[in-house]
């Protein structure tokens, strides 16, 4: 059922409780639709988080492998790869 602004302020309440039971509230400003309340999904626990990551999900083997060089340039790392050492400046020698 949609509700105006002024109805939505005075009765916030009540169209949360509305929203949270699951049905749909709508906001109107005029006759043009502005908002809809819905309810907020309700976050995983830790011990389903805990079962996730013992199941795998949040781990990749390869992870912390060394990058190939196709790899280095699609990441943009390839000037690395034509990048000569550059030699340590040599100290001044003492005489």
């Amino acid at each position: 059922m949609p509700y105006t602004v002024h109805q939505a302020k005075t009765h916030l309440s009540r169209l949360l409780k509305e929203a949270e039971a699951g049905k749909e509230v709508i906001v109107t400003r005029g006759k043009k639709p502005v908002a809809k309340l819905v309810p907020v999904q309700a976050s995983a626990s830790r011990k389903e988080l805990a079962g996730a990551y013992a199941k795998g999900a949040f781990w990749d083997d390869g992870a912390f492998d060394p990058m190939t060089d196709e790899e280095l340039i699609q990441s943009g790392f390839g000037l690395v790869l034509d990048a000569p050492l550059v030699p340590a400046p040599e100290k001044p020698s003492r005489k």
